[in-house]
């Protein structure tokens, strides 16, 4: 089973909306094309905190905390 696909069926078997299941899937798809099409297996956190710092500093997304 492709990564997509298992993404999409955990969040149904744990019952998440449509519109929150298409919001994680493109949020997914966007780590995936920030880190150069890597699986996310491949990933360390230092991938995780350079996409957040994108987001938080570039793209002015808000913060929690």
């Amino acid at each position: 089973m492709k990564l997509m696909e298992r993404v999409k069926a955990i969040l149904r078997v744990k019952r998440y909306s449509l519109r929150t299941e298409k919001n994680y899937c493109y949020w997914v798809c966007f780590f995936i094309r920030f880190n150069r099409m890597r699986h996310p297996a491949a990933l360390s956190g230092h991938e995780v905190r350079q996409l957040l710092e994108c987001l938080a500093i570039e793209r002015r997304v808000a913060t929690l905390g």
